[in-house]
């Protein structure tokens, strides 16, 4: 088999039409093209009869989806380019090759079904794939297949089914007008039709009742390279100082990841320096902290009864901070780390005998994970709050807790991910989750995108990319458990191995 790009071989063509489904990520959105591309290439992967073709053709289609889907893998590389941004390259072409791995698996699988429902495999095979991607080594779940309807009606379906489901019903809206050319188009017309009728008839009811809370979201807009230089730092930690004591006293204020330049545990009035700003309410600030050799990554929730006594400025030298000491009122320490960027598998010999560290990592070879997802309850009237730092958010598995909360908080620094399509996507993610679990999600980003998300997946409120600035906001209602908070994966699973019953069984009948 001949490799080459399109106009060429078949494998040039799968690289070209994966490059093509990834406009249906965010910012593009473009469901409408990437769902045509996918059909094409269903139908040149059910044509291969042999696995080994098949999988060249999966591999190439997953590395031209993963090439243009995830771009932003360089960026963090180009902060400092003098010293990593000769990695960038070897960065997304080993990222991209890697993920499409798993597609190269789901098209090698497919031959094993007969020829006419081989396109009926693929869809499951793909789906499969795309659910081991988010689980295996970690996982990472990013630009699903199943993300292209985030911001349409059918991403509303999210609700029952998960991220599982959604890719699911892409998959088999692909392949079923390959499978049978007329029949097939009927019924993909309503696979998608029913969902984006529900997802209408979702959004159409009405909202729940709000909280009639008000929360500050504050973005200093720190770029990585300078977020830091010890200067810049206690500038931005002053401006969000200000930002804090501006204007009326709102219910919540939340800073963004890492957003305080100091440790927490050899600076602990910094928590009272941050809480008296707040006048009174309740503020959550992402800091770094140690315990003996070991680093977090954390986010601190802490009030102060000091409300009318504010006078907490910082001039230059963070050695000058003497606010009295308040005493948070719940610390979470983030769980799911970033691979390489956070923490490196077997850091400590890679530290010891080489100095290398996690990529992003402040103290010793990286961060140390926490003990896991937890609810923080801050009170009667903010009620019961779950937590997560960045890349949790990407996670659907890292939201299953005991108890449901009322509300979910992200903090993220995605000053790392550049000013395209990285934040764009982490923030669909974050609406996705909030449809998932029908509760109200607020985000705040260093650089953006912050924003308020109700319980619907909608935006209500953003601060745009690269701006600086704070904005109160209301906090919306939650709605009841959803169907995919009962009960998970399990119904899009079940659903999927009936696809792979319908598509692989029985192996010999080539009429069926």
């Amino acid at each position: 088999m001949r490799l080459g790009w399109p106009g060429g071989s078949p494998v040039g063509v799968a690289f070209g039409l994966g490059a093509v489904m990834a406009t249906g990520q965010a910012p593009l959105d473009f469901w409408w093209l990437a769902l045509p591309a996918l059909i094409a290439l269903t139908a040149l992967i059910a044509r291969r009869g042999d696995w080994r073709q098949a999988a060249w053709l999966g591999w190439f289609a997953g590395a031209g989806y993963f090439g243009l889907a995830m771009s932003w893998i360089t960026q963090p590389f180009l902060i400092d380019i003098a010293t990593y941004g000769w990695m960038a390259f070897f960065a997304l072409v080993l990222m991209s090759f890697g993920l499409a791995l798993f597609w190269a698996a789901a098209g090698a699988v497919s031959t094993l079904a007969t020829p006419r429902r081989r396109a009926i495999a693929f869809a499951g095979a793909l789906t499969l794939a795309e659910f081991a991607r988010g689980h295996v080594l970690t996982g990472l779940p990013w630009a699903l297949v199943g993300h292209v309807w985030i911001a349409a009606w059918p991403g509303q379906v999210a609700a029952l089914v998960g991220p599982t489901g959604l890719t699911l019903m892409t998959a088999l809206a692909a392949a079923l007008p390959v499978w049978r050319p007329v029949a097939g188009s009927v019924l993909a017309t309503l696979l998608v039709g029913g969902a984006a009728a529900f997802g209408f008839l979702r959004l159409a009811e009405p909202d729940p009742a709000g909280t009639g809370l008000q929360v500050r979201l504050i973005q200093p807009n720190a770029t990585q390279d300078s977020k830091w230089d010890p200067e810049k730092a206690i500038a931005h930690f002053q401006q969000m100082i200000d930002f804090t004591a501006e204007g009326p006293v709102p219910d919540m204020v939340v800073w963004p990841e890492t957003s305080v330049p100091f440790l927490l545990d050899q600076n602990p009035e910094v928590t009272g320096v941050i809480a008296d700003a707040a006048r009174g309410a309740t503020v959550a600030f992402g800091i770094q902290r140690t315990e003996g050799p070991v680093a977090f990554n954390s986010l601190v929730f802490a009030t102060s009864d000091n409300a009318d006594e504010f006078s907490a400025r910082i001039q230059g030298d963070p050695g000058i901070l003497r606010q009295k000491n308040v005493v948070p009122i719940a610390i979470y320490d983030k769980h799911h780390l970033v691979p390489f960027g956070e923490y490196i598998p077997y850091g400590n010999f890679f530290y010891d005998t080489f100095g290398i560290s996690a990529f992003a990592a402040r103290f010793g070879n990286g961060y140390s994970a926490g003990p896991g997802a937890k609810v923080v309850d801050l009170g009667p009237r903010l009620g019961k709050v779950l937590p997560l730092i960045c890349y949790e958010a990407v996670f659907p598995q890292d939201l299953v807790v005991a108890e449901r909360p009322g509300w979910l908080l992200q903090v993220t620094n995605d000053a790392w991910f550049g000013h395209l399509s990285g934040p764009q996507q982490h923030f669909a993610q974050g609406r996705l989750r909030a449809i998932e679990q029908g509760l109200p999600l607020v985000r705040v980003a260093n650089t953006g995108i912050s924003g308020m998300i109700d319980a619907k997946g909608r935006v209500v409120t953003t601060i745009p990319l690269d701006t600086t600035g704070w904005v109160d906001v209301p906090l919306p209602g939650a709605l009841p458990p959803t169907p995919y908070v009962r009960w998970g994966e399990r119904p899009a699973l079940v659903l999927l191995f009936g696809v792979f019953l319908w598509g692989f069984w029985p192996r010999r009948r080539s009429a069926a």
